[in-house]
């Protein structure tokens, strides 16, 4: 049997962070919003009814952690998700989700309080 070799601090943190990063859910939203293809600010802006500032702040964040990717074209910022990879995760933790909730569900109806005759 092999001992696992303990992970160093820093690795563990920039781990931590990754996920910190997916932690929020107007990241999530906007990630949503970019999942068909690249789009400009003005249009994410609109599609999450926020402010400006707030969307800016929140792709800033996402494109230092290289999950997105930004172009410019006149006045024009248009982001786009530079790794598809993020979206096979967020799957996974949405179908590991989805399961929980569906065997909740069956755990209710099978708690029945009809009268049996």
């Amino acid at each position: 049997m092999k001992i696992a070799q303990p992970v160093p601090q820093e690795v563990v943190q920039y781990v931590a962070d990754y996920f910190s990063i997916l932690s929020e859910p107007m990241r999530l939203k906007l990630l949503n919003l970019l999942r068909d293809g690249e789009k400009c600010v003005q249009e994410l802006v609109e599609a999450t009814d926020t402010s400006q500032a707030n969307v800016s702040k929140h792709l800033k964040v996402m494109l230092q952690a290289g999950i997105l990717s930004r172009r410019s074209e006149g006045t024009s910022a248009y982001y786009r998700v530079e790794d598809p990879l993020i979206f096979d995760l967020c799957n996974l933790v949405c179908d590991r989700l989805a399961a929980r909730i569906e065997e909740q569900a069956r755990q209710f109806r099978a708690l029945s309080f009809t009268s049996k005759k």
